[in-house]
C-alpha cells in the first residue's frame, strides 16, 4: 500500500524489513516512547522492529504504515479497527521521529490516513487519545479537523505518572456505511 501526502517527497506506504535501521533510530527515543501506548518499547531494539515490521503487515482490520520523507521511514501511522459494539470505531496512532518534529508531516500523514479510512467506507469514527502533555498532537489533531470530545481524567499511566488523557474524534454520517447485521436481540 502507498498512500501520497500533501508533502512532496513524503508517502505512507507498508513496512519493509530495510526499514529496521530506521525504527530503530528513530523509534529508541525516549520522547517518542513517552507519547505512545504500552506496545512501543523503550529501549527500542532491532528485535523490535523485526517483531513490529511481521506485526504491522499481517492482513486484517488494522492499518500500520510507515511515514516515509525523502526515501526514508521517519515515523508510523496506525489505526487498529474496533470491535463488537465497537465495530464502527477506529482508533488512530502516529508518531514521527524528533528530528522532523515542526515540518508539518505529522499534519500530512494525519490527514493522507484520514482520506484513506474514510474511503475505505468501514469506519463511522475515529478517534485518538493523547496524553495531557502532548499539545503538539493535540493541534495536529485540530488542524486536521478532529474535535475534542472531553479530558478523561487520570487515565493514562506512563513514564511514572498517573495523567489524564484528551479525547479528540473526527466522525461522519453512519448513514453513509452499509451496514453489517446486528446481532443484538430484539
Amino acid at each position: 500500500m502507498r498512500l501520497p501526502t500533501d508533502i512532496p517527497d513524503c508517502v505512507l506506504r507498508s513496512w519493509h524489513d530495510t526499514d529496521k535501521n530506521a525504527l530503530i533510530l528513530h523509534g529508541n527515543n525516549r520522547q517518542i516512547w513517552r507519547n505512545l501506548t504500552g506496545i512501543f518499547p523503550h529501549p527500542y531494539t532491532e528485535d523490535d522492529a523485526l517483531k513490529w515490521v511481521e506485526t504491522a503487515n499481517r492482513p486484517g482490520r488494522d492499518v500500520n504504515l510507515a511515514v516515509e520523507f525523502g526515501g526514508k521511514a521517519i515515523g508510523g501511522i496506525g489505526i487498529r479497527a474496533g470491535n463488537d459494539v465497537n465495530v464502527y470505531t477506529a482508533t488512530l496512532g502516529y508518531w514521527i521521529g524528533e528530528t522532523y518534529w515542526g515540518n508539518g508531516i505529522a499534519t500530512a500523514a494525519v490527514k493522507a490516513m484520514i482520506a484513506y479510512v474514510l474511503f475505505s467506507n468501514e469506519f463511522a469514527r475515529l478517534e485518538a487519545r493523547v496524553f495531557a502533555w502532548n499539545s503538539a498532537s493535540m493541534r495536529v489533531l485540530e488542524k486536521v479537523g478532529f474535535v475534542r470530545e472531553g479530558v478523561l481524567k487520570y487515565s493514562i499511566f506512563k513514564d511514572s505518572q498517573i495523567v489524564d488523557s484528551v479525547l479528540y474524534a473526527l466522525v461522519r454520517d453512519p448513514k453513509s456505511l452499509t451496514l453489517a447485521e446486528d446481532n443484538s436481540p430484539s
